[in-house]
């Protein structure tokens, strides 16, 4: 069993746990993710390693309550526990030769990045850190986002933080002002690492993605988080999840992303009992 030793909300939608995993937590490197389950009955899901403290022997996971699964997480409290939590999965981020980079993170995203800008700023490298939310409501991390970076940008869809527009528009922007990155590096919805990739490949900028698939075990087994990169059938669990965002076929992850949302809405239906504390 895995207790929990810390919870709290970020915000309405996204909660941060501390997991006391000390096997996990002396092997974890930024990029890598772990798979939870949080009892017999419970299905397994993928959550990427947002900390780890070596001495505690902890892992940090945040995560979104989007689904049955990450809102019967939310219902746990301090004290309780997991039944598994293995990892760390997936090939560790890989930061040599990179100097100036500017790490760009989207809705839940950012808090995949964090660990990302936070090791390379540990490394003396120059880091831009973009980040937006849907409105400022749902900010998260804000300081410790500005102490893994040299330049925080925080953007808004809404404008309600005083700075409207798409993480997008922000990294244009600092091109179009001569800013100068070896690497951009890019978290978040599928579209939008589409979008920024496209506009580095314009500049001959590397980017790196990371992949957030669906997957099954985790393992490279099932193949449920396959992707194409460089026309090359990849695993994200165990090929990744870092790739190469300029090699990346978006359009098939997001095809692939959308191919179980009715199921995930049937199921989110048959539980809302169990959610809410009604009856079974």
């Amino acid at each position: 069993m895995f207790p929990i030793v810390k919870k709290r909300q970020l915000n309405p939608t996204v909660t941060y746990m501390e997991i006391l995993a000390p096997h996990v937590a002396r092997k974890a490197q930024p990029g890598q993710f772990i798979m939870l389950r949080i009892d017999e009955d419970g299905e397994r899901i993928p959550l990427t390693v947002a900390g780890y403290d070596r001495e505690a022997g902890t892992i940090t996971i945040i995560f979104q309550k989007v689904g049955y699964t990450t809102y019967t997480l939310d219902t746990l409290e301090e004290g309780d526990s997991l039944l598994d939590f293995v990892g760390p999965l997936g090939v560790a981020s890989e930061f040599e030769g990179m100097k100036k980079v500017c790490v760009v993170g989207g809705g839940l995203g950012v808090a995949i990045a964090y660990p990302q800008a936070k090791a390379l700023h540990d490394l003396g490298a120059e880091v831009d850190f973009i980040v937006g939310f849907r409105n400022k409501d749902l900010i998260i991390l804000e300081e410790e986002f500005q102490n893994s970076c040299s330049e925080l940008t925080v953007m808004t869809d809404d404008g309600s933080n005083g700075h409207k527009g798409f993480v997008t528009a922000a990294l244009a922007e600092k091109l179009a002002a001569g800013k100068e990155y070896d690497t951009v590096i890019a978290i978040g919805p599928l579209m939008m690492m589409k979008a920024v990739c496209e506009m580095t490949k314009e500049k001959g900028i590397r980017t790196i993605v990371s992949m957030n698939s669906l997957m099954v075990d985790g393992t490279g087994m099932c193949g449920c988080c396959r992707l194409t990169v460089g026309g090359q059938t990849k695993f994200a669990c165990v090929d990744g999840p870092d790739f190469d965002g300029h090699q990346v076929d978006f359009d098939e992850a997001v095809a692939r992303g959308r191919m179980y949302l009715s199921e995930e809405k049937e199921s989110m239906r048959k539980h809302e009992c169990r959610l809410a504390g009604g009856a079974k």
